[in-house]
């Protein structure tokens, strides 16, 4: 049944439908590869309650492990979409993650289930045979505890909100531009895109913003290579007085040991209000089998995974932090905003908030925009920092650190497809957390226990109370 769920979630949920970059078979695979993680978890813990004492309560451990085991399987690491994250809307126990990340929530949400399955299932069976369960007496009692313990993190949470948040502030205005993904790199709609930006910004400079953010990818060139690009760009960054961040296409240009590789990466590039470059970000987290290939040259991979004229793309070796004025910021490109570690190591370099550029018209008009949404939220409240996301088209907005959504580009109610501009006064706070610098340790306790229990399951002699009981109730989970 757990595998069942795993591939109605995939199908119904998961982000890897959207992929464009996978061909039909591929996402198959992918789909079954992480609907295995659901049958895993299913099989080990009707295992672990068929051989151990234990209640369902073990489930809210051994969930986080194969959520913690799925978001870092190598090249294979799939962070979306866990259990947490659908509570990016419940501020109050959303403030945990930044002691736990988004797995303590997963956790919380398994143990409130499980809690419940547990009550359900002794209710169901008749009263001669509850006198024989030992866990009759714990049933009530436990599924108490773990209310209370909600109802804890909640009011925690609730007064840990400020109402009028105050401090030093920087002024970042978003531009979303809505160009259609089949003339991005068209040449001849070239002119048409930097006019359209160009227009933009014109309109956001009227607010003074510190910082212009452009989305991913967003210049129709090689900006650092064509040099009539290069000085339109030069003439608009002069124009709007403000720094600027744009996405590009680029060849490294302040690194010489990536500069050798003689490959492009998807790259943020920092100018100057005066049109000088200040830096170049290239994307480190790259999309396998979208911009990459996994072991190229290693692992002969089928064609309908790997097309025969695809190329990787270079990728950066380390963050890159900006700065305006003493306040630093660092840039994550597309889906990097999935990965908490290479969000905790850009502030634990020292940047004061984070800028997400993205383009999200691959994904049509599906729900996959408003899923990266709900994961940057976490990104925020992890580490007490405001995210600003400037998109193509997706969600371009403005995510206070305790992951209130505070302004979104819209037009009619409607945030995808349409162009904007957004301008706003972020408040900096003292960024950094227990969960920035302590990191997953909640994970690593989830992960010791469960393995704890699973070698108690396997040496221990089953015993004789769960034989029946269990046997009839309990069988669901394989």
């Amino acid at each position: 049944m757990s595998l069942v769920a795993g591939i109605i979630y995939c199908i119904g949920m998961s982000p890897i439908k959207d992929f464009p970059s996978l061909s039909l078979p591929a996402k198959v695979l992918a789909h079954l590869y992480v609907s295995l993680y659901f049958g895993c978890f299913g099989l080990l813990l009707s295992f672990l309650l068929r051989r151990t004492k234990l209640s369902l309560l073990i489930a809210a451990p051994l969930w986080v492990s194969f959520e913690y085991a799925r978001s870092n399987f190598f090249f294979l690491a799939f962070p979306g979409a866990l259990l947490g994250h659908s509570q990016f809307q419940n501020l109050p126990l959303l403030q945990m993650a930044s002691f736990t990340g988004t797995y303590g929530i997963s956790f919380i949400l398994m143990l409130v289930n499980a809690a419940l399955a547990d009550l359900i299932g002794y209710w169901f069976y008749k009263n001669e045979e509850r006198k024989s369960l030992k866990w009759k007496a714990t049933s009530f009692y436990s599924g108490l505890f773990v209310f209370a313990i909600v109802v804890v993190l909640w009011i925690i949470g609730w007064y840990s909100l400020p109402s009028a948040p105050s401090g030093k502030s920087i002024s970042v205005a978003v531009i979303q531009g809505n160009i259609p993904q089949e003339i991005k790199w068209n040449r001849q709609y070239r002119e048409q895109i930097l006019t359209k930006y160009e227009n933009l910004t014109e309109e956001a400079v009227k607010a003074n913003p510190n910082l212009i953010a452009w989305p991913e990818a967003s210049t129709p060139g090689f900006v650092l290579k064509d040099m009539s690009l290069l000085k339109r760009m030069v003439s608009i960054v002069r124009k709007s007085n403000a720094h600027f961040l744009l996405g590009s296409a680029e060849y490294p240009k302040f690194d010489k040991a990536l500069a050798k590789k003689r490959k492009s990466g998807n790259t943020a590039l920092f100018f100057s209000p005066e049109g000088k470059i200040l830096g170049q970000y290239i994307k480190i987290r790259l999309v396998p089998f979208g911009e990459y290939v996994p072991y190229e040259g290693i692992i002969p991979w089928p064609e309908f995974i790997v097309p025969k004229d695809m190329t990787s793309h270079i990728s950066g070796e380390k963050p890159i932090l900006f700065e305006i004025d003493g306040t630093k910021f660092c840039t994550l490109i597309c889906w990097e905003i999935l990965f908490p570690d290479l969000v905790r190591s850009m502030i634990k370099e020292g940047a004061n908030f984070v800028v997400n550029i993205s383009n999200e018209a691959w994904f049509g008009r599906s729900a996959t925009p408003h899923h990266i949404l709900a994961m940057s939220v976490f990104r925020a409240v992890e580490n007490r920092v405001n995210v600003v996301r400037s998109t193509n088209t997706g969600v371009s907005c403005f995510i206070d650190p305790y992951g209130r959504i505070t302004e979104r580009i819209t037009n009619g109610g409607d945030d995808l497809f349409v162009e904007g501009t957004l301008t706003r006064e972020i408040i900096l706070f003292p960024p950094g957390t227990f969960y920035t610098h302590y990191g997953d340790v909640f994970v690593y306790g989830c992960i010791a226990f469960s393995i704890g229990v699973i070698f108690w399951g396997i040496f221990k002699k089953r015993s004789p109370y769960n034989s029946k009981e269990q046997e009839h109730g309990l069988k669901d989970y394989e």
